[in-house]
């Protein structure tokens, strides 16, 4: 049966939502609103914080991805089993996203406001006359190690409260028929908030200092206050949405959800657990080197372009304010796409077809990009009159229209396909899989971006003597993404036409309809 019976054409395109499914579904999407802009408002403040922020740039973000956001995946994935193991799915929420709120609050009143006193310059101004170039940026996270942990909470918020909390409970109490039109709605939801989230980003950045305001001694300074205050503001309003859910009998304590898991014992996690599990399963190994392969490719091409923003922007404010309009473009270009697009190719096409759009997308833009960076170096200034722009300021735009293309087609297909891939899973293969390839696999993909850029930069110096070797490489990690979801699309596709449930890797799929199969 169609996932979009007794709906019109127009409403099964547009809004294949049932009314009675309202009290459920329009929280759960203003819950994905607020997540998403929370992320985007956190995305362009941590590069604004860290980029500009005194002795650094573009090539800290490499070094700070390896040496921070690396240990802080695995540290966040081990709260996160371990508070899994003591508390409710529901009290699981409140208490990780409770950690993000708290920490903006300190970094609101203590840290942002003390950081001329926290920061150790004149340590790092002596060490770094001993140490090479290359690794000014290492010395960077250091010095400005408030900006670092700051990075560090918003690179978080991206995997333990959009991907593997809210995701998480979307995947739990949905169908895979219901996914079908969830999803792609759900997507609409997150873009609209990158859209907000960037024109509110762009506003605030923009405005003069007001001396009546208490706090902060320059516009940035209160920029970076009201910022901090919309986020905390954004996760409570998160929670409060998440209660209600539950408090309608929604969420984890809803019949369907007790009649889907009933039987089944709560899964007791446990770090070395969870990764035996991706080991042994060919399956999740794909959707591991899906995601691990998306995020190298990405921030391969990112470092790249955020040093050519650092160039043309280096006041914190203009950056962030230009950062914002990206966003705001991100989400005009993904909202467009996930209502008259994504929905519609996911529900009419197979999930081998949609899942490679994506990687597609990634490789046109890439080549756009890094031949207008060449273009740049390679003094074909004349052509850039044509544009009325100079050549640097023409790449950054190239660059952007990379970034928004390539981040509008993650929002929508990728993040939902690859959610899709999930939900044929068992109970405990869904949790402990997804934790260990939402919770470490994005950060190790990213990593190994930085790690590529890092020993680029310890060769040639500067990024931009390394680029194009970032650029040839960019084209096997796509390659590879591209195997990956050819071979996973196969098994998904397998399991869902047979009506099967993946569990325990170490077992062959048990099929969940068993008098329907031995009928034919």
């Amino acid at each position: 049966m169609s996932s979009t019976t007794g709906f019109g054409r127009i409403r099964a395109f547009l809004w294949p939502i049932y009314r009675h499914e309202l009290k459920k579904f329009i929280p759960l999407l203003l819950i994905f609103f607020f997540v998403g802009f929370n992320y985007s408002l956190l995305r362009g403040t941590k590069d604004a914080l860290v980029v500009t922020a005194p002795s650094s740039g573009a090539e800290a973000l490499p070094y700070l991805k390896v040496w921070a956001i690396v240990p802080m995946a695995f540290l966040f994935t081990f709260i996160f089993t371990r508070v899994s193991n003591r508390l409710s799915r529901e009290k699981i929420f409140y208490a990780m996203m409770s950690i993000f709120i708290a920490f903006f609050l300190l970094f609101m009143f203590v840290l942002y406001p003390f950081r001329d006193t926290l920061h150790p310059h004149s340590v790092c101004d002596e060490v770094q006359k001993i140490l090479p170039q290359g690794l000014q940026g290492f010395i960077a996270i250091f010095r400005n190690w408030t900006f670092t942990l700051f990075y560090i909470m918003a690179e978080m918020w991206s995997t333990i409260i959009m991907t593997v909390l809210a995701w998480g409970f979307a995947n739990d109490v949905t169908s895979v028929n219901d996914a079908k039109r969830y999803y792609g709605l759900l997507g609409i939801g997150i873009n609209l908030s990158g859209i907000v989230a960037g024109s509110i980003a762009t506003s605030m950045s923009q405005n003069t200092f007001h001396p009546g305001l208490p706090f902060g001694a320059t516009a940035w300074d209160q920029t970076v206050f009201l910022l901090c205050t919309v986020f905390v503001l954004a996760g409570g309003l998160c929670m409060a949405l998440f209660r209600y859910i539950h408090a309608q009998g929604y969420g984890y304590n809803s019949p369907s959800y007790h009649a889907q898991n009933k039987g089944v014992e709560e899964v007791k996690m446990g770090l070395r657990k969870n990764f035996a599990y991706l080991a042994k399963s060919k399956y999740l190994i794909c959707i591991a080197v899906i995601v691990v392969m998306y995020n190298i490719a990405i921030n391969l091409v990112e470092v790249v372009w955020k040093d050519q923003v650092k160039q043309l922007y280096p006041n914190p404010s203009d950056f962030n304010a230009y950062m914002g309009q990206v966003l705001t473009w991100i989400g005009i270009i993904a909202s467009i796409t996930s209502i008259f697009i994504s929905g519609s190719v996911i529900r009419k096409f197979s999930w081998t077809s949609s899942a490679l759009i994506s990687p597609l997308i990634l490789l046109i833009t890439g080549i756009g990009f890094f031949f207008f960076f060449f273009f740049k170096d390679y003094g074909f200034a004349s052509f850039s009159h044509i544009f009325g722009m100079t050549p640097l300021a023409l790449c950054v735009f190239f660059g952007s229209m990379q970034n928004c293309l390539a981040r509008a087609s993650k929002y929508t297909l990728f993040d939902a396909t690859k959610e899709l891939a999930f939900i044929p899973l068992s109970k405990e293969c869904k949790q402990k899989g997804k934790a260990a390839i939402d919770g470490v696999g994005s950060r190790i993909g990213k990593s190994g971006g930085s790690l590529i850029h890092q020993s680029l930069l310890m060769v040639f110096g500067t990024v931009a003597l390394s680029t194009p070797y970032v650029a040839f490489l960019l084209l096997i990690a796509i390659g590879a993404w591209v195997t990956a979801v050819r071979a996973l699309g196969k098994k998904f596709n397998d399991l869902v036409s047979h009506q099967e449930t993946l569990k325990d890797p170490d077992e062959e799929p048990k099929t969940v309809l068993q008098p329907a199969l031995a009928e034919k």
